[in-house]
């Protein structure tokens, strides 16, 4: 499940993205209302946690704008907490309506409250082709084996990579996927993270099938095992 956290309050987005984060979540995030419309077309998520406040385009104008072409469940979360601002809110198509201060536990709940009622409740694995990823257990499975032990950063990436199989990722995006967006990794630690990540998933790692290079780009998860080009 990915959602889209859209405020321009940098450490409340960095709080709420750990939290998501930490149940399982994949996390994008946006710091603008014009910003947030273009990553909600480039990353198609399945929630959006909004603030109303926002730069350049308002909450309100965001909502509508997503109201145009999608269901998506919005969570509006604002200082605003006056009953007419909720009412608006809720009638201008939003699904929840969260004050702030909150809980980040409080949060979560509301966000799996939304992706029950709307069908998308967050499973405890991804699979994608050969390859099968356990939330609960941290492990993997490739073409029916036995589970695999991953550390959270493993699991991370493959997760991310899960989430976009076929698709070539940058390698800035993977750092800030697996990292968070306040850094922590560079290219080598990257670099290092697929090659240990390889010797779990591929039959042979110097001829990678699953976990490709795009060279001078990035990284993609060939889940079907077609051979791909070596590191």
């Amino acid at each position: 499940m990915k959602i889209l956290v859209v405020d321009d309050d940098a450490d409340l987005s960095a709080l709420i993205a750990f939290a998501l984060k930490k149940a399982g979540y994949l996390v994008v995030e946006a710091a603008d209302g014009q910003e947030a419309l273009a990553r909600f077309e480039e990353e198609e998520p399945t929630l959006v946690i909004l603030d109303v406040n926002l730069p350049r385009k308002s909450g309100f104008e965001v909502l509508a704008a997503l109201r145009r072409r999608s269901k998506v469940p919005v969570i509006f979360l604002t200082v605003r907490g006056a009953e007419e601002d909720v009412v608006a809110g809720l009638d201008a198509g939003a699904d929840d309506y969260v004050t702030k201060p909150f809980s980040p536990r409080s949060l979560l709940a509301r966000v799996r409250a939304q992706l029950r009622r709307t069908g998308f409740e967050k499973a405890n694995q991804a699979a994608r082709g050969d390859l099968v990823l356990d939330f609960d257990q941290q492990t993997v499975k490739v073409a029916g084996a036995a589970p695999v032990p991953l550390t959270t950063l493993e699991a991370k990436l493959l997760q991310v990579l899960l989430a976009h199989a076929g698709t070539t990722l940058p390698t800035e995006r993977l750092l800030s996927a697996v990292w968070g967006s306040r850094g922590g990794g560079d290219r080598q630690l990257l670099k290092q993270l697929v090659h240990r990540l390889r010797r779990k998933i591929e039959p042979d790692p110097a001829v990678p099938r699953y976990l490709q290079t795009a060279s001078g780009v990035g990284y993609r998860l060939a889940a079907d095992g077609r051979p791909g080009e070596e590191d």
